[in-house]
């Protein structure tokens, strides 16, 4: 949930705040609907919602409602009375700005982000009135907007060697959080570096205190494949939405019959990914990197979708 910076930025520094909210889509669009963003002044903000297109008009608009007291909808592109500032998309935003928003409630929505927990944030767009609900779909609301808060994807990266910092070092970088699990020194203390929570491998078993949940992507990067059908199948009973092992058709083979041996039915298998990304047969970490993360970003999108 990336919008969060935006939340917290809010927490750290409330004087002065203003946050804008998408609210309304009609047609294509940067930004999806409730998509968030906090706005200081004319030339501090945090986030963006159109990638420029309107950022400076909504700066104006957000101070006018700092002085005015109260929230102020606002549509850009298609159908919009500002007929000077245009969205090259073609579509249409309606925008929501709420000053002085519910700090109480904004911090019960941190600590459910943190604590990993799904729900909802529920505005009341002529009054500003903020409340927390079940985890649901955004949507637009009879008297506002409803926006589904999800945990962000956190990948548990097993293995050693330069396929496993190189991917972890560019999801880090995409602001994904990352756990290294590895029996290689070298390895988690390039991954100590990036930031990422590291755990020593003693053995070829998957750790019992994991906290894996339904928002974590499970990949393995082992050129021995010794190491994987124990982690794999232990893997296999978590709510994870993706688990993968690097390797060739070759190495799904032997994975499998390996783990059909220690009573894995088909069922489960077919759980795995594997040979994993969207690109096939890679030569280098960084190319396996880039595919990796884009077959688990899609991957959750997709779930998301349905």
């Amino acid at each position: 949930m990336k919008d969060i910076t935006a939340i917290r930025a809010i927490l750290e520094r409330p004087q002065g705040a203003v946050l804008a909210v998408i609210v309304g889509v009609e047609g294509p669009s940067y930004r999806p609907l409730g998509a968030m963003m906090t706005i200081y002044g004319k030339n501090d903000c945090v986030g963006s919602l159109s990638s420029g297109c309107i950022e400076a008009d909504l700066a104006l608009q957000a101070q006018e409602t700092l002085r005015e007291g109260a929230p102020r909808l606002v549509r850009y592109g298609r159908g919009s009375k500002f007929i000077d500032i245009q969205l090259p998309c073609g579509g249409g935003l309606e925008i929501v700005l709420l000053p002085t928003p519910d700090l109480a409630v904004l911090k019960q929505l941190d600590a459910k982000v943190k604590q990993r927990q799904r729900c909802t944030l529920d505005i009341d767009i002529e009054s500003g009135a903020m409340t927390l609900g079940l985890g649901g779909v955004t949507r637009r609301t009879a008297s506002g907007i409803s926006i589904d808060i999800v945990p962000e994807i956190r990948v548990f990266a097993f293995g050693k060697g330069p396929e496993v910092n190189t991917f972890v070092a560019l999801a880090t970088s995409a602001g994904y959080p990352a756990v290294v699990l590895s029996p290689d020194d070298e390895t988690i203390d390039l991954a100590k570096n990036l930031g990422c929570v590291t755990q020593k491998l003693t053995s070829k078993t998957f750790p019992d205190d994991l906290a894996v949940d339904d928002r974590s992507a499970i990949i393995l990067f082992f050129h021995d494949h010794d190491w994987e059908p124990e982690i794999l199948s232990a893997s296999l009973k978590t709510p994870a939405f993706y688990i993968g092992a690097q390797g060739s058709l070759k190495a799904r083979e032997a994975r499998f019959t390996a783990m059909r041996g220690m009573g894995v039915s088909d069922k489960y298998l077919e759980r795995l990914h594997g040979p994993v990304g969207l690109i096939s047969s890679v030569k280098d970490p960084t190319t396996l990197a880039i595919s990796v993360l884009a077959e688990i970003v899609g991957k959750a999108r997709q779930d998301s979708a349905t």
